[in-house]
């Protein structure tokens, strides 16, 4: 069999295996870890503000998961982008030199640079590594308060009322704080226009580019 068609299904193969994790990510939800022990069994506090404590966390419980799993997502495409483009990269220049006029090695150039160009395209487009920080700290910075409010709750003011509200003050603005970053961080309208291929100067301006 020709050599330039091997490497091109043994190229496309590892790429299709190695996105599968991906894949996964992007089509279920990641669970949270089992945290242990929880507002229910905190002696610090009184049963009504354990109540209240307990109620915050399950309702922001959606939140965390919705976190988690993007964050997962986007670390995911992060790094399976940064080996791939990082293969491209080193791969793209050695082929370019072995090429030969067989139409597979041509194939095999395009579809190794093409793979390359797409996920930089996309990663930049997304703000993949931007979305995958915003919500790894945001989650990071729910737990920090959370294992606070735990462990040494009088960092949050001398009386018990104090300690809670000044608690949940925090955790809403964790979530502004995220909800702010992931809305920054979605592609503009101007933007992905702007990545469309440039028109061609052989077409007048007020001409449409021909239907391929």
């Amino acid at each position: 069999m020709n050599g330039w068609v091997i490497a091109l299904v043994a190229y496309l193969s590892l790429a299709i295996l190695t996105f599968l994790p991906v894949l996964r990510t992007i089509l279920k939800k990641v669970p949270l870890f089992a945290g242990g022990p929880s507002f229910e069994d905190s002696p610090h506090f009184s049963e009504s503000c354990r109540q209240v404590l307990a109620q915050n966390f399950k309702r922001i419980n959606g939140t965390l998961v919705f976190w988690k799993t993007r964050a997962e997502r986007y670390r995911r495409f992060h790094l399976y982008s940064l080996i791939w483009v990082t293969i491209s990269t080193v791969s793209v220049p050695v082929l370019a030199q072995t090429i030969t006029a067989d139409p597979w090695a041509k194939w095999l150039l395009t579809v190794v640079s093409g793979h390359a160009a797409l996920l930089l395209a996309l990663t930049r487009g997304f703000r993949v590594e931007a979305n995958y920080k915003a919500f790894r700290n945001g989650e990071s910075d729910f737990y920090d308060l959370y294992r606070r409010m735990l462990d040494r709750p009088q960092t949050f003011g001398a009386t018990e009322a104090e300690q809670v509200a000044r608690y949940l003050e925090q955790v809403e603005i964790v979530r502004r704080v995220v909800r702010s970053a992931e809305t920054d961080n979605l592609p503009a309208i101007e933007e992905v226009a702007a990545s469309r291929p440039p028109r061609s100067p052989m077409l007048p301006a007020d001409e449409p580019a021909p239907k391929p």
